[in-house]
C-alpha cells in the first residue's frame, strides 16, 4: 500500500478532524477552507487559541504557544490572509511583557489540565519560545502589525545574547533568522551560533527517547542550511522506515494521558508526509511539490 494510503488510514481511525483535513488539503486536493472553518473553532474571543489545539495543553483558554500551532497550520495553507492573524496578534499584544516578548506559558495554564512540563512562575519574561517562531512567521507572509516590530526587537536582543540553547529555543531561532527581513544580520547570527545550534541536534539513528534529529531543524530545505544531502539521506531513509504499521508517526515524549499520542500522531504524521513530499521522497511528487488546495 502507497505511504499515502496507509497514512490516510491511520488519520481516518485515529486522527482530530483538523489534522484529517490538513491531509486532504495537501496531499489530495481537498478545501483549504474547510481546514479554516476548523481551525477558526480554536479560536477565542479575545483572538488567542486554546481548546487542546496543542494537545498537551487541554484548556479552553488562550495560551501563547497554540497561536504558533495556528500560525503553522496557516502558513502551510498559504492563507495568513485570514481575518484570524491580525485577531491574533491582538491577542499577543494583550500578553506580552515589558521585555517586549510573550512569556512561554501564562499563569491561567494552572487552573487547567495539561502536561507536567508546562509550568510558570506568576509572573514570567517573554520567551524565544513562542515569541521567535511566530514573529518569523509572520515575517514570511509580509504580515504588518504593530505587535511584530515589538516582537522583532526582542528575539534581536535575546539572539544576540545567546551562548548556548536547548533543542526549542533552537527551534524558535531557525525560524526566525530564516525569515526576518534583515538578511545580512539574520546570516551573521546564523554563522555565530551555528555550532551552538548544531550541539542540539542529535544525530545518531538509533537514538531513543525525547530527541532532535536533523529533519526536526530542517522538516524542509532552507536559505540557511545546517546539514548537507549526505546528512540528511540516511535520516530520510529513516523517517519512511518510521511509519507505524497503522500508517502513521507517534510522539517521542511522554504522553501523560490517553488523548494525547493520537492527537499528537495525526498532526506528526501531516508533519512527517510534508517532510518526505519536501526532499522528493514521497513517490508521486517531486522535491518541493505542493498541491493547490481549494
Amino acid at each position: 500500500m502507497h505511504v499515502l494510503d496507509r497514512a490516510e488510514r491511520y488519520l481516518q481511525l485515529h486522527a482530530r478532524l483538523i489534522d484529517r483535513l490538513r491531509f486532504e488539503a495537501l496531499f489530495r486536493g481537498g478545501s483549504r477552507e474547510r481546514v479554516l472553518d476548523v481551525l477558526r473553532c480554536y479560536q477565542n474571543a479575545d483572538g488567542g487559541f486554546g481548546h487542546a489545539l496543542e494537545p498537551d495543553l487541554r484548556g479552553a483558554g488562550s495560551q501563547p504557544e497554540p497561536v504558533e500551532v495556528a500560525f503553522w497550520i496557516l502558513d502551510e495553507l498559504d492563507a495568513f490572509g485570514t481575518p484570524m492573524v491580525p485577531a491574533a496578534c491582538d491577542y499577543l499584544a494583550s500578553v506580552t511583557t515589558p521585555d517586549g516578548g510573550v512569556p512561554f506559558v501564562l499563569p491561567s495554564v494552572r487552573d487547567t489540565p495539561r502536561a507536567p512540563w508546562w509550568q510558570t512562575d506568576d509572573d514570567p519574561p517573554g520567551s524565544l519560545v513562542p515569541t521567535a517562531s511566530i514573529a518569523g512567521l509572520l515575517h514570511k507572509h509580509g504580515v504588518t502589525h504593530p505587535w511584530l516590530t515589538t516582537a522583532t526587537d526582542f528575539c534581536w536582543s535575546r539572539i544576540e545574547e545567546l551562548k548556548e540553547c536547548g533543542a526549542y529555543d533552537t527551534l524558535a531561532v531557525l525560524t526566525f533568522l530564516e525569515h526576518v527581513p534583515d538578511r545580512a544580520r539574520a546570516e551573521a547570527e546564523f554563522a555565530r551560533l551555528r555550532d551552538t545550534i548544531l550541539a542540539t541536534v542529535t544525530f545518531d539513528l538509533e537514538a531513543e527517547g525525547h530527541v532532535h534529529h536533523p529533519l526536526d531543524f530542517a522538516p524542509e530545505p532552507a536559505r540557511l542550511p545546517l546539514f548537507a544531502r549526505d546528512v540528511l539521506d540516511p535520516h530520510l531513509d529513516a523517517l519512511a522506515a518510521a511509519q507505524s504499521a497503522e500508517g502513521g508517526w507517534g510522539p517521542n515524549w511522554q504522553m501523560w494521558t490517553p488523548a494525547v499520542e493520537h492527537e499528537w500522531g495525526g498532526y506528526l504524521t501531516v508533519q512527517r508526509l510534508k517532510t518526505l513530499r519536501a526532499y522528493g521522497r514521497l513517490p508521486g511528487f517531486p522535491p518541493g511539490a505542493v498541491l493547490s488546495v481549494g
